[in-house]
């Protein structure tokens, strides 16, 4: 009897849940037949998105070999990038790493290719953090900056060297800027520079930090932001960055050696070619089970997805968290479909938010039957690196 084809596209952090979550719960059969698992990504390993403003800061390595994963087992890599997917013939269309065009038949096909950075126009100047080489760049560049501080005599341009704007103020903002300053603090003191002298500003469109939550939490984030050196400027868009002068809304100026932008994310751009129905937002159209409208077989979740929960008429966010539990119910979803069963179908999760701001610090708040909960300190910082890990299933 021949095998069934189950393929992933994406071995993000949902890639990989999904992958888990069939795997484990069909335990490679249905039917009496058995399922050849295949991940396709570009990458040759699995890449850690959420915590690539570790690599801008510092040298740690955010890049897990497949090989590492236990259920990887059994499971066949292919490197390259899916350009079509014809629901028709259940056949997909990719790339490989030489650059071939290369079919391929599926039986079961899940969709998850996730988000990317939203990029600012050419012309804004600055640095996007979008992938990691930009985040190798960013990290050689406000050392170098600070290198050339220590040779400086004019107290205006080794300030000025020792200036960073983090442009855009979401949850990758913020720990990029917390990380960030903490770090070009120590680089500071090894080089005999003043750490105090360090300035990280955070700029923030918003009135306020974190608007989904209350807005004391707000005020706390912003409390342990300035404690440990970073300045939050409020209601200001960044219109640009040139030659080292950050032009605000308000036309204020600010100096910096460096203009780092976080705005957010959009749907991987990749869907756009790959034939699959999307909303004008460029997300994957899906039933209450993560069914794709109008393509037997193909299942799509996380960020390339709209995924609205069918009792409240909410849709999911943009991020890891959500995107695991549908990964999780996902798996579920598929052996009822082989089974010919009714299937699960999506609920959103408890509103719970989690950030990391440097070594020892978190901010975690959650929001259950109305009650808010807001936890920080150390016991924050460890719930927020479970959550990292976990989403790359490294627990």
């Amino acid at each position: 009897m021949k095998d069934l084809t189950c393929i992933i596209i994406g071995g993000g952090h949902i890639g990989l849940g999904a992958l888990k979550a069939i795997k484990e719960k069909t335990r490679g059969i249905a039917n009496g037949r058995r399922i050849r698992f295949v991940l396709i990504d570009k990458q040759s390993g699995h890449v850690r998105k959420i915590l690539l403003f570790r690599p801008a800061v510092c040298e740690e390595d955010i890049v897990v070999p497949w090989t590492h994963y236990k259920f990887f087992e059994g499971v066949e890599f292919v490197q390259g990038a899916v350009t079509f997917v014809d629901s028709e013939k259940k056949q997909i269309q990719y790339e490989d790493v030489q650059g071939n065009s290369v079919q391929m038949s599926y039986d079961l096909l899940v969709v998850a290719v996730g988000s990317v950075a939203r990029q600012p126009d050419p012309d804004q100047g600055g640095i996007s953090l979008n992938d990691l080489d930009t985040a190798a760049v960013i990290r050689e560049r406000w050392r170098a900056n600070l290198r050339q501080a220590v040779r400086e005599s004019d107290p205006k341009e080794r300030k000025q060297l020792m200036t960073v704007a983090v442009a855009g103020a979401g949850i990758s903002g913020i720990e990029t800027a917390a990380e960030l300053v903490l770090e070009m603090q120590k680089e500071a003191s090894s080089l005999g520079l003043n750490p105090s002298d360090i300035s990280v500003y955070l700029l923030s469109a918003q009135e306020r930090l974190f608007m989904e939550a209350p807005e004391k939490v707000g005020r706390k984030l912003d409390q342990i932001l300035s404690e440990s050196g970073v300045t939050v400027i409020y209601n200001r868009k960044v219109l640009g960055e040139k030659a080292g002068v950050v032009t605000l809304s308000n036309g204020d100026r600010l100096s910096v050696s460096l203009c780092i932008w976080t705005i957010g994310l959009i749907p991987n751009p990749a869907l756009r070619s790959m034939g699959l129905p999307l909303t004008s937002d460029g997300q994957v159209v899906v039933d209450e089970s993560y069914r794709v409208q109008g393509a037997p077989g193909v299942y799509s979740i996380g960020d390339c997805t709209r995924i609205v929960d069918p009792k409240t008429g909410k849709v999911d966010r943009m991020r890891c968290g959500d995107g695991s539990l549908q990964a999780e119910r996902l798996g579920k979803v598929v052996v009822a479909d082989l089974e010919g069963r009714t299937a699960p179908v999506h609920k959103s999760m408890v509103d719970v938010f989690c950030m990391g701001l440097g070594e020892n610090r978190g901010l975690v708040w959650g929001n259950k039957w109305g009650m808010n909960m807001i936890l920080t300190g150390k016991i924050a910082w460890k719930i927020r690196k479970v959550a990292w890990d976990g989403g790359s299933r490294l627990l």
